[in-house]
């Protein structure tokens, strides 16, 4: 792959990693450990990505929020900070209404961007949405499977074997086969 990749660690934020929260992802700490071992390797090219409900849902969207009317509840609205323990420092945030990240707009803020490393929650939805966007845009897409974490053990298991049909646009890594490729 030509250029540099850029780390973007998808939603590792505290609505995620809030045990009480309706979208508590179990095994949130391990994505997130992963995600801080990887963190440095990659200097300014890192994305840090977070999910925001659209103030005026559209479309499917309004039956969804529906179902999670928590999600709508300006109360609510700490949830979707990033968790603390992840160093913004200059890393590029984007904020997207959507499950998936990759966007137009995403790739215009990661110049030069050809490959991605994904890291984060969850592995069945957030992940698994960004990746798919991704690999159809032409980036070399790799998810580093013990830096996810999906609703459930086999839901992250599933999501990781769905992004492995899609060989060799996505490629299914660890931490440290990441890290030896640095």
């Amino acid at each position: 792959m030509s250029g540099s990749p850029w780390l973007m660690a998808v939603d590792l934020q505290q609505v995620f990693a809030e045990p009480t929260s309706p979208w508590c992802t179990p095994r949130f700490a391990d994505a997130l450990a992963g995600t801080l071992r990887l963190r440095g390797a990659f200097g300014r090219r890192v994305a840090l990505t977070r999910f925001r409900p659209a103030d005026r849902p559209t479309g499917a969207w309004g039956p969804y929020y529906a179902a999670w009317p928590f999600a709508l509840d300006p109360a609510n609205i700490p949830l979707y900070e990033l968790v603390p323990d992840l160093p913004v420092a200059d890393a590029v945030v984007l904020d997207r209404p959507t499950f998936g990240k990759w966007d137009a707009a995403t790739a215009a803020a990661l110049p030069g961007v050809t490959e991605i490393v994904l890291t984060g929650v969850s592995t069945d939805c957030c992940v698994l949405s960004t990746a798919l966007a991704a690999a159809d845009a032409g980036v070399h897409v790799r998810v580093v499977a013990d830096a996810c974490a999906g609703a459930s053990e086999d839901d992250h298991r599933r999501a990781l074997d769905a992004m492995a049909l899609y060989a060799p646009l996505i490629e299914i890594t660890t931490v440290d086969e990441v890290l030896a490729r640095r």
